[in-house]
């Protein structure tokens, strides 16, 4: 048997554990927020909605709370603002209490789940695991992630078909 033959079935279990791995547990689709357009497609699709509370200064509300919620798929919040790297420097309990108030006032649930946007999560925010569940880098492998702009590290159409 040549050498390179065990590796190479491992390395193929492995990706195909992966694969299997991805099918199984609930996609998510972040960037939810009226002022991101979202594919009624990503919507249907999705069984986890990332929902940015107040993005570009304008929070969530009204009709659009009604839709999503109609939708009766797992919410979870994603940032506050969604800002830059906005949780890659510390954020006091304030500043995610504002976020947890918006989604809280629209949807009428408090968030169980949080996932900073652009994943940059500094370890002085380690305290908002006391309050959710945060997902990070990990969360994007085991699941398949979508984004309503399409600006993930992979596109759409890519992680449908892995």
């Amino acid at each position: 048997m040549k050498f390179w033959v065990v590796p190479l079935a491992v390395i193929g279990l492995l990706v195909f554990s992966l694969f299997l791995t991805r099918i199984i547990l609930p996609s998510q689709l972040d960037d939810v927020t009226p002022g991101i357009y979202c594919e009624e497609e990503l919507l249907d699709l999705a069984d986890i909605y990332y929902v940015i509370p107040k993005f570009d200064n304008i929070s969530i509300d009204g009709e659009w709370c009604d839709d999503i919620l109609s939708r009766n798929k797992e919410l979870a919040m994603h940032g506050v603002y969604h800002s830059f790297e906005e949780f890659g420097e510390f954020r006091d309990e304030e500043y995610l209490q504002e976020g947890i108030d918006i989604f809280e006032i629209c949807f009428n649930v408090t968030p169980k789940r949080f996932k900073p946007g652009n994943l940059k999560f500094d370890d002085k925010n380690n305290w908002i695991r006391n309050r959710m569940d945060v997902d990070l880098r990990w969360n994007q492998v085991f699941h398949k992630v979508y984004h309503c702009s399409d600006t993930g590290d992979f596109p759409n159409w890519l992680i449908r078909l892995f």
